[in-house]
């Protein structure tokens, strides 16, 4: 090909390029405007930071640390720990005192919030509605199904611990959970099941009870359902959206997942996001850059390092290093309330 001709097709190319630029810039400039986090020019690091501390989940596999909380003397004990830390939320599960496994159990329940809220320590409380969806599949269909290991109830029922507790008046919490979409947990043959309708329920219940709803999205397509509750006007503004990465086999832990759903967000949310084993820590300084809250804690990581078991106090102090090291600051429970408008 002649010099000339190359020119020309380079310059064409060329041409070609600044028109593609163009359209994309021109077309998505009310985009950016909406979603900040996605201009170039704009600065979308989160500089006031909630920390959000897990104390203990439901899987049996975080027994095994020496740190894991069992009985709720010491399910309060390390929420307090973790609050006197710098955690503005705790995040609480509860289990059966003698056994070690999770419980559904209002009683317990009603002795964890007491003892938080009698300590005097100031701390938003967070009780999970995630029991009560797993369906253990049998290997023969209906014949076997649903299989040992299963604990599938009703939306109310996964509910009755904060319906109780609201009812009482005393110890209402703050936050109720809503895991916003069926998964395959795990490897083998078990599920989480968590239906349209059944959300729309547990929406309503949290509503009527004056409970914000922490919504729990472990994929894209929960993101999505959020929405329409939002557009159903089952949600009211601001949401409250906890973006959970990595759990088998929900979304991945990587950037680009997780940014495709931040970039999803519905417009009017307080969102954060967590990842699960060693990919906790890096995840808060991910967290924070890209705009959200933080979330670390037992229930998604037993370990301060390498070998070393760690205490939900020391996490939450590890998490507030890494926000402070990066000149943000760490939220108060008091300035947490106001920025998520809880009641």
């Amino acid at each position: 090909m002649r010099p000339a001709r190359v020119l020309a097709v380079v310059r064409g190319r060329s041409q070609v390029a600044e028109t593609a630029f163009k359209y994309y810039h021109d077309n998505n400039k009310n985009w950016r405007r909406r979603h900040p986090l996605c201009s170039i020019k704009g600065n979308s690091m989160n500089h006031d930071v909630i920390i959000s501390c897990a104390v203990t989940g439901d899987d049996t596999k975080v027994t095994k640390s020496p740190h894991c909380a069992i009985t709720p003397e010491q399910i309060a004990a390390t929420a307090i720990a973790a609050a006197n830390a710098g955690a503005a939320i705790v995040h609480i599960h509860v289990r059966d005192p003698e056994t070690g496994v999770f419980s559904m159990e209002t009683r317990h329940y009603r002795e964890v919030v007491k003892r938080i809220r009698e300590s005097k320590v100031d701390v938003i409380v967070n009780l999970t509605c995630g029991m009560g969806g797993y369906i253990v599949v049998g290997d023969h269909g209906l014949k076997d199904t649903p299989a040992p290991g299963s604990d599938f109830v009703t939306q109310e029922d996964r509910m009755r611990h904060i319906i109780d507790l609201c009812h009482e008046g005393l110890y209402r919490p703050d936050i109720a959970t809503l895991d916003c979409g069926s998964l395959n947990f795990g490897d083998g043959n078990r599920a989480y099941i968590s239906t349209p309708n059944y959300l729309r329920q547990g929406a309503a219940i949290a509503r009527d009870l004056g409970v914000k709803p922490e919504l729990e999205i472990f994929d894209t397509g929960n993101l999505w359902f959020v929405k329409q509750m939002i557009k159903e006007g089952l949600l009211a503004a601001p949401s409250l959206i906890q973006l959970c990465m990595g759990i088998p086999w929900g979304v991945p832990a990587d950037v680009g997942h997780l940014l495709a759903m931040v970039n999803s967000l519905p417009e009017d949310c307080n969102w954060g996001t967590f990842a699960i084993s060693r990919m906790q820590m890096p995840w808060v300084a991910q967290s924070v850059l890209l705009g959200g809250n933080v979330r670390v804690g037992l229930e998604d990581n037993l370990y301060l390092s390498k070998g070393v078991y760690a205490s939900n106090a020391q996490l939450v102090e590890k998490a507030r290093t890494i926000i402070e090291a990066m000149g943000a600051r760490v939220l108060t429970p008091a300035q947490a309330r106001e920025k998520l408008q809880l009641r």
